[in-house]
């Protein structure tokens, strides 16, 4: 019997696609699905009809599976993250051996993605976390992958993905080795941080326009295809013009029948924790996540709306389409500056050496974020031999200048029409905040001092010497000394 080049278990769509997608690049691959009562049998169904003919192994059992594959083992876990990719490792991990490898293709916590290599390590098994982004699209025709694991297996499994990933016009794969552990999860998360950034700015644009162009699905679909030709040219971009443009049966604009209530699956959550955990800010990415959560209180917001009348949203018609666009791209920049600080400050803490422009140039095609803002984004770290922060960049120094004026207009005239565009104008106040040379922060640390003995630090002192004030008395009732807060 011939054996596989490597197996995938899982065939959800996207599973589908990725299977098809190496098969095209000349692997062999075996399958593996999760039976379920009641259910048809999804490998069955699969061979019959899109895998028909074509070079699969079709397995129906864990053992079955595992042996029609080639030594060592790889296997390409693509199902729901969490507690299923626990309990189809405990089901494989019987009929595996030493040097044989399982990765994990799905949307997975790197938390738990550095949990299971450490498990599986001692038992003489790589774990590979792997994002991919791309949608089912991407999956079949080439997505970005971001993996990460040990060293020991990269030779093996690195040539694998950068096959089946997107490639830019020069040829260079969107896959790049992460790092170890959890990394490439990680990497995948802040992904996905970002676009929930991008989504949100996107629709904030969206609904000045609606405004500004009276309704006319029709002249914004025009504005976001001519905003596709230039700076903000991008997936996310590139497809709202044919959603405004789409009719439903009725003739009408579909985008018109959509519940405004957005979902989400946490990885914007998880992104937002380990900004925390970090001390990085990423406002734009939670209030975007945030205005998901607000979108769903559809009860309490139309009782809002009716409690208190509408702004008259007049102010907006002294916007023009490119104050819009200037604040979308400024806000943008904040956005994935934000993001690619959290990829930094995450790699210190972990030593994950993160490779920040590649990261950027496996982006730049294949994921839903992919742009030519990613470009520049890599540009701008390849001439850097150490970190800063983009805004300290001269290109993105440059394009924020410019923006400015326009951000700050459309930012106000939108509190002036009561119209909430809550990451734009994060974006912009967290600009303001870090190009702050005295913040009110003092304040703060004085408060938390009164009521808690928290201590502070002085302007007129070392660094690193804290002192606390009796506040009750005047003058001499402060000590000082080395503490630790």
């Amino acid at each position: 019997m011939i054996k596989s080049d490597i197996g995938l278990v899982g065939l959800a769509v996207m599973g589908e696609n990725l299977a098809l997608n190496l098969e095209q690049k000349g692997y062999r691959v075996s399958l593996y699905n999760r039976l379920r009562e009641n259910s048809p049998q999804a490998v069955d169904s699969f061979l019959a009809n899109k895998g028909k003919n074509k070079h699969f192994i079709g397995t129906h059992s864990p053992k079955e599976f595992i042996e029609s594959l080639k030594s060592p083992r790889k296997i390409l876990l693509m199902i729901r993250a969490g507690h299923p990719v626990d309990e189809m490792i405990i089901t494989l991990l019987p009929f595996l051996k030493k040097g044989d490898t399982i990765i994990d293709g799905g949307n997975s916590d790197y938390r738990d993605t550095q949990r299971r290599e450490n498990e599986l390590r001692e038992k003489g098994i790589f774990f590979v976390g792997c994002g991919i982004s791309g949608g089912e699209e991407g999956a079949l025709h080439g997505p970005s992958i971001m993996p990460g694991g040990s060293d020991e297996i990269k030779k093996e499994i690195l040539p694998v993905l950068q096959n089946i990933a997107a490639h830019l016009d020069d040829g260079t794969p969107c896959c790049s080795w992460i790092g170890p552990d959890g990394s490439g999860h990680f990497v995948k998360t802040v992904h996905n941080g970002i676009e929930y950034g991008d989504m949100q700015l996107i629709a904030e644009a969206y609904s000045l326009l609606n405004i500004l162009q009276k309704g006319d699905h029709e002249a914004t679909a025009q504005t976001f295809e001519s905003w596709n030709k230039g700076v903000l040219d991008s997936y996310l971009i590139g497809i709202t013009a044919p959603i405004l443009r789409y009719k439903d049966t009725d003739g009408k604009s579909l985008i018109d029948k959509i519940a405004d209530r957005a979902g989400q699956k946490g990885t914007g959550k998880w992104s937002i924790e380990a900004a925390i955990d970090s001390g990085t800010t990423l406002s734009v990415t939670a209030e975007s996540v945030f205005a998901r959560l607000l979108s769903n209180r559809t009860t309490e917001r139309n009782k809002a709306h009716r409690l208190y009348p509408e702004t008259d949203p007049a102010p907006i018609f002294e916007l023009s389409v490119d104050d819009i666009h200037h604040a979308l791209y400024a806000s943008k920049i904040i956005a994935y500056t934000q993001g690619f600080d959290l990829l930094y400050n995450m790699s210190e803490k972990h030593n994950w050496q993160l490779n920040l422009a590649d990261i950027a140039t496996i982006w730049r095609k294949g994921c839903i974020i992919q742009s030519r803002f990613l470009y520049e984004i890599a540009q701008a770290y390849k001439l850097t031999n150490e970190y800063e922060n983009l805004l300290f960049t001269p290109y993105f120094r440059e394009k924020i200048i410019l923006c400015l004026p326009s951000w700050r207009k459309v930012v106000q005239t939108a509190i002036t029409a009561g119209i909430a565009i809550p990451g734009t104008a994060s974006a912009l106040a967290w600009f303001d905040g870090f190009r702050c040379k005295k913040s009110s922060a003092n304040l703060i640390q004085a408060q938390r001092d009164y009521f808690g003995a928290h201590l502070y630090e002085r302007i007129d002192a070392p660094a690193g010497t804290f002192f606390h004030t009796d506040w009750n008395r005047h003058g001499d009732g402060t000590t000082s000394g080395n503490y630790s807060l």
